[in-house]
């Protein structure tokens, strides 16, 4: 007699999967959505989806979304909806990026820029909640960083955007937050004025994947997974969020001649000539001040502990970082037409 024990309870463990009634979660930060207008759609988009009842969970100051994401994956759910900026959304795929979960964006704040380069809607709460329920799952590449701060301590963190050193991560820790709260990137003019005034240089020891190790200075560096920030402005323009590959952009102006340069190359060349068919045929020039390279993996040690941030957060300082890209890392719900 033939067991059928085991294909029985194959078939039937399938269909309970398949028949298994989905269910979301929404990870918000309570000082940049109106939740009751959050709610209203969500009810109307899950119950015409199919989806079960979505659950609530609070981002605050002392915990900025890992640890709520680490609560909504422990409930089971299969797709974290996060409403908020930059920051929400990294420290979010920080903790949804080793689990069977998708990531689904509800842009809120400022920059919004993985949102951007993904090309998804930035201000239509409805097409966002719609998209969420009903999209497509789309893997994208994430940034791994391993910091080594002045005071040796050691933390590891995930990005989804940008990692940068010098005038990047000055220009933030130098922006007045509430005055961002009011006049969004705006606040961002008068810190980045004053962080070019700032004389020091990075002094820096880096090895790119395999190849042997350099020393350059420089102004500003700037790891990145993604190309496009506020402003319509595209700093890398060769970088695509799903190659394996990280852009990295490396700036050291000597004088106001090559700022005009650098100037020139990223707001008209990249932003504009770039963005076109015609204009990626036409010939650029190479800027001395300013080079593009590409990698998997960049370890850089400092001459001395300097300011970094990530994805639009500052991180402390920093006097070694190891960067590696985690090819098709994390999960991320799109829409249908994307």
């Amino acid at each position: 007699m033939t067991d059928t024990t085991d294909s029985t309870d194959t078939t039937s463990s399938s269909e309970t999967q398949a028949s298994r009634t989905r269910v979301a979660a929404m990870v918000y930060n309570p000082i940049k959505v109106d939740l009751d207008a959050i709610k209203a759609v969500v009810e109307t988009e899950q119950k015409a989806a199919g989806w079960g009842e979505t659950l609530y969970f609070e981002t605050s100051v002392e915990d900025p979304g890992q640890g709520a994401v680490k609560k909504a994956i422990e409930a089971g759910v299969d797709m974290v909806i996060v409403a908020g900026g930059d920051g929400t959304v990294r420290a979010a795929a920080e903790a949804i990026h080793d689990t069977d979960a998708s990531l689904a964006l509800l842009p809120s704040g400022t920059g919004n820029l993985l949102a951007r380069n993904l090309e998804l809607t930035l201000d239509d709460l409805e097409h966002s909640i719609h998209s969420a329920f009903t999209g497509k799952d789309r893997d994208v590449d994430l940034g791994l960083i391993d910091i080594r701060h002045g005071d040796d301590s050691l933390t590891k963190h995930v990005f989804l955007v940008m990692a940068g050193l010098g005038l990047d991560a000055k220009m933030l820790a130098n922006t007045d937050e509430e005055l961002k709260a009011k006049v969004g990137w705006l606040a961002y003019v008068g810190a980045i004025f004053k962080a070019l005034t700032d004389k020091n240089e990075l002094r820096v020891r880096y090895q790119l994947d395999e190849a042997k190790t350099k020393s350059v200075r420089a102004h500003t560096i700037i790891v990145g997974n993604c190309g496009s920030l506020q402003a319509n402005v595209l700093l890398l323009p060769d970088a695509a969020v799903d190659d394996g590959l990280f852009d990295i952009l490396i700036l050291r102006p000597e004088n106001i001649f090559h700022w005009m340069q650098i100037s020139f190359k990223i707001l008209w060349e990249n932003g504009v000539l770039h963005r076109t068919a015609l204009g990626r045929k036409m010939p650029t020039k190479d800027v001395d001040a300013l080079n593009y390279v590409k990698g998997k993996t960049l370890t850089m040690r400092l001459s001395r502990a300097e300011e970094i941030e990530l994805d639009g957060d500052g991180m402390g300082d920093a006097k070694a970082v190891k960067v590696r890209i985690k090819a098709n890392g994390l999960t991320v719900r799109v829409p249908q037409d994307a």
